[in-house]
């Protein structure tokens, strides 16, 4: 978190936060002596993309292309670990190809439920989309239809049917409708920010 001389307020990833998270990256690569591309890519996506999706309502887009820039690195490195007698004019195609506009995607080859050879890719940090997170209105009721689209156009979500489908929301930590209904006819004109809205069950 930094505050500029103009006062603009910028909130960035720390930099503890983000050398531990680079370290365990790096150490799950280490490790993977053994083991395929696509397997490496299995353990490594779901902490990318968790890491990411967790940053990405901050100023983050710098830091995520400083961390893919540390992945590529590494798994690099991974590579000549694992062909020490290729050459990289080898395992370039072998390890990484081009996919829109990035050259050097990693990625590793497995085969699908029906034995068909078929092509993992790993998760980058700066395909997540940046998305600013804004507080919902005071006045905003999810139960009331009148601000039916002014939800659906925030969360991109239908959180109220007029056809009586039953929806969840999460105010506070409640999970289910009875526990909301009486938290909102408690507390009328709630504070902005105060829901969290659901998909329908």
């Amino acid at each position: 978190m930094r505050r500029y001389p103009n006062g603009k307020l910028l909130i960035k990833p720390s930099k503890k936060n983000v050398k531990t998270f680079l370290d365990g990256i790096r150490q799950t690569i280490k490790t993977a002596h053994g083991v395929s591309a696509a397997d490496l890519i299995d353990q490594l996506n779901p902490k990318i993309r968790g890491w990411a999706n967790y940053h990405r309502h901050v100023v983050s887009k710098r830091t995520f292309g400083r961390v893919d820039h540390t992945l590529f690195s590494s798994l690099w490195k991974w590579a000549r670990r694992r062909h020490p007698n290729k050459s990289p004019r080898w395992f370039k195609p072998k390890y990484f190809d081009r996919r829109g506009n990035r050259d050097w995607s990693f990625f590793g080859e497995t085969c699908d439920d029906e034995g068909r050879p078929t092509k993992v890719r790993l998760y980058y940090a700066m395909s997540t989309p940046i998305k600013r997170h804004v507080k919902v209105k005071g006045e905003a009721n999810p139960y009331d239809p009148t601000y039916e689209t002014y939800f659906e156009e925030r969360e991109g979500l239908t959180c109220w049917k007029r056809s009586g489908v039953p929806v969840l929301f999460a105010i506070s930590g409640m999970n289910n409708v009875d526990s909301a209904t009486s938290a909102i006819q408690k507390s009328p004109g709630s504070q902005a920010g105060a829901f969290i809205t659901a998909s329908p069950v």
